[in-house]
C-alpha cells in the first residue's frame, strides 16, 4: 500500500469518527473522575463487587452495537428538544452530585446524559437499540446505606429462618437467633454479603442480562420471568447459607469463613443461574403445551 493509499485509509476512519470522538471525549472528561472514586471507594467492598462486573457488561453490549454509533445514516436532523431537556437535567444531577460528594447522584446522573445525547444525536430507532445498556446501569448506581438497613434486615432474617427449618428437617443440632445461626459449638452471623440487597440486585441483574440475551417474543413470558427473578435469588440465597453452614459444622469455622465462603459467592451465582434456565425452560414446557391446540386447529383451518 503506498503513501497516498494509507492517508487516503487513515482519512476515511477519521471522518467515520468524527461525529463520535467529541462526544468519547466529553463523557470521558465528566465520568472518569466517577469512576477512579468508585474504584477507591465503594467497589472495594465485598458487597459492591458487582459494579464493575456492571459496566463491562455496558460496556461489552455497546461494543457489540458500535457501528450503529458510528453510521452517519443514523444522525438524528432535527427534534432534539427532548434530548436537550433531558441532558441538562443530567448534568444538573451530575453537578449536585460532584460537589456534594453524593455518589447516587454522580454515578446516576450518567444514565439521563447518555440517553439525552443518543436523543440529541441520534434517531429514535438507535436510542431503542441501547435503552437496555442504558437501563442496565441503574443496577451500578450504589444505594444509601439508609435504604438498605431497612430493607436488608428483613431479608437476612427471613433466609436465616428458612435455612434454620431446612437443617432442622434434617435434624442437625440447630438454632437461630435472628440473624444469628447456631450449629452444633459454632455461631454464623448471616452478613449482608450473604443475603444482603446488594446480592438481590446482583442477582436481578443477571436474570434481567439473560432475558436480554435470550431475547423471548412472549412479553408475558418475559414479564413472568423478570418477577421469578425475586424468589430465585431469595433461594439461592438460602442454598448459599445452608451450604456454608453445613461447612462450618463438619469442617470447622476457618474452612467455612476462608477460602470457601469466596467460593460460596460464585456458587450462588450459578445456582441463581441454573433455577433461572431451570424456570425458563418449565415456563416454556407450560406455553408449549398450551399453544399445540391452537397450532393443531390452525392446521386444520
Amino acid at each position: 500500500m503506498s503513501l497516498n493509499q494509507s492517508i487516503a485509509v487513515a482519512s476515511s476512519q477519521v471522518r467515520k469518527y468524527q461525529h463520535v470522538l467529541p462526544l468519547l471525549i466529553g463523557l470521558l472528561f465528566l465520568f472518569v473522575p466517577t469512576y477512579l472514586n468508585l474504584m477507591n471507594t465503594v467497589w472495594q467492598m465485598q458487597d459492591q463487587a458487582h459494579g464493575p462486573l456492571i459496566l463491562m457488561v455496558v460496556l461489552y453490549l455497546v461494543w457489540v452495537d458500535r457501528e450503529i454509533l458510528l453510521d452517519p445514516a443514523n444522525i438524528r436532523q432535527s427534534g432534539r428538544w427532548l434530548g436537550i431537556l433531558i441532558l441538562v437535567f443530567g448534568l444538573l444531577v451530575y453537578i449536585i452530585g460532584r460537589s456534594q460528594d453524593l455518589l447516587v447522584f454522580d454515578v446516576g446522573s450518567q444514565i439521563p446524559v447518555l440517553a439525552g445525547l443518543l436523543l440529541i444525536f441520534y434517531k429514535a430507532k438507535t436510542f431503542k437499540r441501547f435503552w437496555f445498556p442504558l437501563f442496565f446501569l441503574f443496577f451500578m448506581i450504589p444505594l444509601p446505606g439508609s435504604m438498605l438497613d431497612v430493607v436488608t434486615l428483613p431479608m437476612k432474617v427471613a433466609v436465616s429462618y428458612v435455612a434454620e427449618h431446612v437443617l432442622y428437617w434434617f435434624d442437625y443440632p440447630i438454632a437461630r437467633s435472628g440473624v444469628i445461626i447456631q450449629i452444633g459449638q459454632y455461631q454464623l452471623l448471616v452478613a449482608d454479603a450473604c443475603a444482603g440487597m446488594h446480592t438481590l440486585i446482583s442477582l436481578e441483574a443477571l436474570g434481567l442480562l439473560y432475558l436480554n440475551i435470550v431475547r423471548h417474543d412472549s412479553l408475558a413470558r418475559n414479564l413472568l420471568l423478570a418477577l421469578l427473578i425475586i424468589p430465585i435469588s431469595f433461594s439461592a440465597n438460602v442454598i448459599r447459607v445452608i451450604v456454608l453452614t453445613l461447612i462450618t459444622y463438619y469442617f470447622g469455622d476457618e474452612i467455612g469463613q476462608g477460602f470457601v465462603h469466596g467460593f460460596a459467592g460464585i456458587l450462588l451465582f450459578v445456582v441463581a443461574l441454573t433455577l433461572i434456565i431451570s424456570v425458563d425452560s418449565l415456563i416454556q414446557y407450560f406455553v408449549g403445551k398450551r399453544t399445540k391446540p391452537k397450532n393443531r386447529l390452525a392446521k386444520l383451518i
